[in-house]
């Protein structure tokens, strides 16, 4: 029976080192804040040699070449096909449909109930 509260145990040693540790962040953060860092001497540098320039190459123009023209090629007309007229279906005619009228409902009329009037305040 040992072994039941070990759970528990270390929930709450969690819980103690998780609140203790913010105690901790909080003024050290404040001290880095004030920390003030001393400049730094800037080292020279040595003096390197000058690199030669190298001197600009110039490449011999190339003349383009012309490309050859080719010949329209003609073809022939190809004729319209004529196709020989199609009759006209006739559609049968469809009778009009006749809708029912429906009389509308009679309402009843409602009367304005009386809504008692509210004593004035004197």
């Amino acid at each position: 029976m040992a072994y039941t509260y070990t759970p528990s145990f270390f929930l709450l040693l969690f819980v103690t080192l998780f609140l203790t540790s913010s105690y901790v962040i909080q003024p050290e953060a404040r001290n880095l804040l004030e920390v003030t860092i001393p400049e730094l001497p800037t080292p020279e540098l040595p003096h390197l040699p000058e690199i030669p320039t190298l001197p600009k190459l110039e490449f011999p123009e190339i003349p383009k070449p012309e490309l050859p023209t080719l010949p329209k090629p003609e073809f022939p007309e190809i004729p319209k096909p004529e196709f020989p007229p199609f009759p006209k279906a006739e559609l049968p005619t469809l009778p009009k449909l006749q809708i029912p009228v429906i009389p509308k409902p009679e309402l009843p009329t409602l009367s304005n109930p009386e809504m008692p009037q509210v004593p004035k305040k004197p």
